[in-house]
């Protein structure tokens, strides 16, 4: 689950983070009046949507203006730049042309910056610790670093057992060429993100760009966090910041339905049972020339409800041309599927090829269920022969 800016920045305050004074508004009067609550004379607004890149961002019906990210020298300019971005759709690198609309901002506290680095927190899966991340190119990111400048990254791995110490924290404050008080400021900063990180069971905890102001203290400019949907469980207290209005429907729907959804850009839908398998089918549909709509694991157990909402989940994303159901049974019976699969083509008034692939537990059963539907459903005797199918299908219905 990720949440917005204004929101990582108060999480992170509780837990000693240094971060500057700011204040979420939802209409251009309210960013006016939270400018009046901050020192100034600079100010920074900045549009809150769950994407990166805002600053280089260019707003859908003014391409050729400003970005996500403005400076203001008065309340006033702050109203202005409010009334410029709510309600508008931010195009970045990471929203893909459709962008997202900015529903609101925040108003924060201008900073004398003298230098930009760049922190995160993260479990590397390699030594199965949290890692600490940092570089000196801050304000950069850190695919791009890790590409053109991997010397730059500094690395520190904190042992579960023993926890951050004083170590860790003093090594990357030498790597960024911290000196004096900065290096006592870093340090307070790195252990407050790690307490943050550990004790709300965040995904990734990044601070890009990290600042270090004229007067040497260490101020997180950005900050973006993440947590582990798996142990929301344990933190009911977060539920109230997650933003639907920044999901994709068809994801909030799946997630309901306690299925695994992600949008893609193709026109092939696919629902599978098992990641693997799922990543499997999406790989060989791109082999035979055409891509998938979407990734959709529906599961070991599922019910005949839930592959009925699966396809639903599906058949309502406008860009799909088709449809492949690919099913091992092993837990998941091919019966099930097969009438799931029947349910949701009479219910929502299937208009596009689909294929199934059906083969483990119960398959016979399966495939008599769906010969016996007189639905136009073409069967497949293996995946290969499943996406050749579908892809040609597709092709002969443009």
């Amino acid at each position: 689950m990720n949440i917005h800016e204004y929101q990582a920045k108060e999480l992170l305050k509780q837990y000693g983070v240094a971060v500057l004074e700011g204040h979420a508004a939802w209409t251009p009067e309210e960013a006016e009046a939270a400018a009046r609550k901050l020192p100034g004379p600079i100010y920074v607004v900045k549009s809150q949507i769950h994407a990166g890149g805002r600053g280089a961002g260019r707003f859908a019906d003014d391409p050729n203006g400003k970005g996500g990210v403005r400076l203001a020298k008065s309340p006033e300019e702050v109203r202005a730049a409010a009334e410029a971005m709510i309600g508008h759709v931010l195009v970045t690198k990471q929203t893909g042309p459709a962008g997202r609309k900015v529903r609101r901002v925040y108003v924060e506290a201008g900073c004398d910056i003298a230098r930009e680095l760049y922190l995160s927190l993260l479990v590397d899966r390699a030594t199965a610790r949290v890692t600490i991340i940092a570089s000196t190119e801050g304000g950069m990111e850190i695919e791009e670093v890790a590409a053109h400048h991997p010397e730059k990254i500094l690395r520190a791995a904190v042992d579960p057992a023993t926890g951050i110490s004083g170590f860790h924290c003093r090594k990357l404050a030498y790597g960024l060429g911290l000196q004096g008080k900065q290096i006592s400021a870093f340090s307070k900063f790195v252990t407050g993100m790690y307490k943050a990180f550990t004790s709300l069971d965040c995904a990734i905890v990044e601070v890009n760009p990290l600042v270090v102001t004229g007067a040497g203290e260490v101020v997180a400019l950005d900050a973006k966090v993440s947590f582990d949907d798996n142990a929301l469980f344990r933190h009911p207290e977060l539920e109230k910041l997650h933003d639907e209005a920044e999901e994709d429907p068809k994801e909030l729907e799946a997630a309901k339905n306690s299925l695994s959804y992600v949008a893609l850009d193709g026109t092939i839908g696919c629902m599978v049972n098992g990641a693997g398998l799922a990543m499997a089918t999406m790989d060989i549909i791109k082999l035979y020339g055409a891509e998938p709509a979407n990734f959709l694991d529906v599961g070991g157990g599922a019910t005949k409800e839930r592959v009925t909402a699966a396809f639903k989940i599906i058949l309502s994303d406008p860009n799909v041309e088709g449809i492949l159901v690919n099913i091992f049974g092993g837990i998941m019976r091919c019966d099930v599927i097969a009438e799931g699969v029947v349910a949701a083509a009479r219910e929502v008034s299937l208009n596009v090829p689909l294929v199934v692939r059906l083969e483990g537990t119960n398959v016979q059963l399966g495939k008599e269920i769906l010969a016996r539907s007189g639905l136009p459903i073409i069967a497949a005797d293996n995946l290969a022969d499943a996406a050749e199918k579908v892809v040609k299908a597709v092709k002969e219905a443009a």
